[in-house]
């Protein structure tokens, strides 16, 4: 098995963060500088610093190796990501490390949490209509079947998601999403190219944080519930019917 089990599940993998804040980000030159030299010292590879907009930054690795880790800071987010990275724990590391300085750094408090998430995308190259594949491979609602399968029709647009809710609050939830990238044009002229077909599990918490609970714990509780919905559901029964599908073209 290798180091990453997830590594063979798709042609690329991702294990990002995302925290969204009530309340408007420090966007000030001295805070935002010295946030990204907070990482940057435990990250020294990250030095493609840009600005995208006034209100968003963006500090990340040269990408041309294909395997990167890079952090944001926008106006109410803060994210941080590693592509393909060489173990789930390697991003964790990071995602952690985000979550240590940003409520010194960026005087961000777990009371500011609108929304914490971990993030696991997969991407599939594929060159043809990924929405057939999708209804092909994974299948469509039984109230949809004879929409779906009406004669000389053509399927533009089949994004498939569920979300569902972990305790009773329903503040603790768990998404699973796809992404199609074929446009109408490709499937009207036939000329399809390797775009790439992305599966999300999102792993949420809505809301502020309890008492005494810290971002960084509750960043660990988030990632078992999205490893435990791969490793016992998700790789199974979506990524690898997908993969095989895909390699028999």
């Amino acid at each position: 098995m290798p180091m990453n089990p997830y590594a063979q599940l798709s042609d690329d993998y991702y294990l990002n963060l995302n925290l969204t804040t009530e309340m408007p980000l420090p966007k000030g030159r001295e805070p935002v500088l010295h946030y990204f030299e907070q990482v940057q010292k435990k990250y020294p590879q990250m030095r493609n610093f840009s600005t995208r907009d006034k209100d968003s930054f963006l500090l990340e690795e040269d990408k041309d190796r294909g395997d990167y880790c890079w952090a944001s800071v926008e106006q109410r987010r803060l994210c941080s990501g590693q592509v393909n990275p060489e173990t789930p724990e390697q991003a964790l590391k990071q995602h952690r490390h985000i979550l240590d300085i940003a409520p010194y750094a960026l005087s961000l408090s777990p009371l500011d949490c609108e929304a914490l998430d971990i993030f696991m995308g997969f991407d599939f190259s594929y060159r043809g209509n990924q929405n057939q594949l999708l209804a092909e491979t994974l299948g469509v609602s039984p109230a949809m079947e004879q929409l779906a399968s009406i004669p000389g029709s053509k399927l533009i647009h089949h994004e498939p998601s569920l979300t569902v809710a972990l305790d009773e609050d329903c503040r603790l939830q768990c998404r699973i999403g796809f992404e199609s990238r074929t446009t109408e044009y490709q499937i009207r002229s036939g000329e399809y190219t390797d775009d790439q077909l992305s599966v999300y599990i999102t792993a949420r918490h809505y809301g502020s944080l309890e008492a005494g609970v810290s971002y960084v714990e509750m960043l660990n509780r988030l990632w078992e519930v999205c490893q435990e919905v791969v490793d016992n559901y998700a790789a199974e029964a979506i990524l690898q019917p997908l993969s095989r599908a895909i390699s028999l073209g």
